[in-house]
């Protein structure tokens, strides 16, 4: 498959920062036919060295940051489990929360029952963090910046339908007025900051979100 509308942001000899389309995986699926995914698509268009070191959902789109070798791969593994890297992202969600900005501190685990989906369960949850903050209100909607402070699975998406606000577009979570709002899922990595593993120098990247 070629590059497509993956768009690379920065490039040097240990570094590569894209951005993710929406409906592209970040790594090969399960079963055949979920074999197409973005690190597939960057080896295969001149970047056969490139290796994933987070990840974001299917429906997800925007900042990804990749290594370029080994030692890379390492550092900046070890800065995104030792929380060293921000991360922030964009999102709409239905409805007005009362205040401008907030945190939510509420325990997330996987549901079989479910599946794929996410729940707060405060008994067998892991702990889960986030801090958002309102960017812009509209009628029915407002655009917010959500900052994950851990990095659990859906976190965002779950925490804010924690809160009464399920993101626009949401398929998995949202009611039927949110997800009949917008045409897809709308969160979008906009922000990422790490420390580039050779020189050192702390880099910051943004990326707008397309809604």
């Amino acid at each position: 498959m070629p590059l497509s509308n993956i768009r690379i942001i920065h490039q040097d000899a240990a570094v590569l920062v894209v951005d993710k389309p929406t409906l592209l995986l970040s790594v090969p699926g399960r079963a055949d036919d979920n074999k197409d995914c973005l690190i597939t698509r960057l080896q295969e268009n001149g970047y056969p060295e490139a290796r994933i070191v987070h990840r974001l959902d299917w429906e997800t789109s925007g900042i990804i940051l990749l290594a370029r070798d080994p030692d890379t791969h390492r550092e900046l593994s070890r800065q995104f489990h030792d929380r060293e890297t921000e991360k922030a992202y964009t999102a709409l969600c239905w409805g007005q929360p009362e205040l401008d900005s907030g945190s939510i501190d509420l325990p997330l685990r996987y549901d079989p029952p479910t599946k794929p989906r996410h729940v707060v369960d405060h008994e067998f949850g892991k702990h889960a963090l986030t801090f958002w903050r309102v960017l812009e209100r509209c009628s029915d909607w407002c655009r917010v910046e959500l900052t994950p402070i851990t990095g659990r699975s859906h976190q965002l998406r779950v925490h804010m339908l924690s809160i009464g606000h399920p993101l626009l577009g949401d398929g998995l979570y949202a009611h039927e007025q949110a997800l009949a709002a917008w045409p897809r899922l709308c969160l979008h990595a906009s922000m990422l900051s790490f420390t580039h593993p050779q020189t050192g120098e702390r880099l910051r990247f943004e990326c707008p979100a397309p809604f």
